[in-house]
């Protein structure tokens, strides 16, 4: 069962927000993420070279094989960079792999990670791609399927996370700072209230840098 927290109250529309969000498309669902921020508006761009991290507002790590994604990283030269752009602040929406690479520690097995999202994950806790599974949840008013496909399961959450949306007494969605983390995958679904929360962070972060920029 999922645990419904109080709905909280997002844009319905973007329209007018000049954030750009990056899709990090060296691996991974990148495109089914493009599509839905297109549709509330957003300007996308996918992201395959670690200079084109500077010309982003936000950053989308989506799900796919979290050990191809570290060799590809690794062949590109992208970690410092990645690493760089979560540490400025600028708002990250973390999906499936994508909590996996930022996580603190992961299991089953053990595996390299970021170590800037402060929850330690389980590799496959649902079981592998056969045994994926959808379950009805409620989050922000709309009601829709979680879709999980070989998902981690967050077994513990550090200071200053707060959970958001639980199934089955887990963690499935998470905020810490600029970090929106989903085991599952919003993006293959038909709920939009994810990513608006992630597109209002967006422009948030933009008028912060306007005011500290005097821009």
């Amino acid at each position: 069962m999922s645990r419904n927290f109080p709905k909280r109250s997002f844009c319905r529309h973007v329209a007018g927000n000049t954030s750009r969000v990056g899709l990090l498309a060296l691996q991974g669902a990148f495109d089914a993420h493009g599509r839905l921020l297109r549709t509330l508006g957003a300007e996308t761009t996918e992201v395959r070279l670690p200079a084109q991290l500077d010309d982003i507002d936000a950053l989308v790590l989506p799900g796919g094989e979290s050990t191809t994604l570290l060799k590809l990283i690794d062949a590109f030269a992208f970690e410092e960079p990645l690493r760089a752009f979560v540490q400025s602040g600028r708002p990250v929406l973390a999906t499936c792999m994508g909590v996996i690479l930022l996580a603190e520690n992961v299991t089953n097995p053990p595996q390299r990670s970021f170590g800037l999202l402060p929850v330690d994950v389980e590799r496959n806790s649902y079981g592998r791609q056969v045994e994926s599974f959808e379950a009805r949840s409620s989050f922000a008013g709309e009601t829709f399927d979680l879709v999980f496909i070989r998902a981690p399961r967050i077994t513990r959450t550090g200071p200053g996370v707060e959970t958001l949306l639980e199934h089955g007494g887990d963690p499935v969605l998470v905020r810490h700072g600029n970090i929106l983390a989903a085991t599952f995958h919003p993006e293959l679904g038909e709920c939009t209230a994810i990513h608006r929360l992630f597109l209002e962070m967006a422009k948030q972060s933009g008028r912060l840098s306007r005011a500290r920029t005097g821009a």
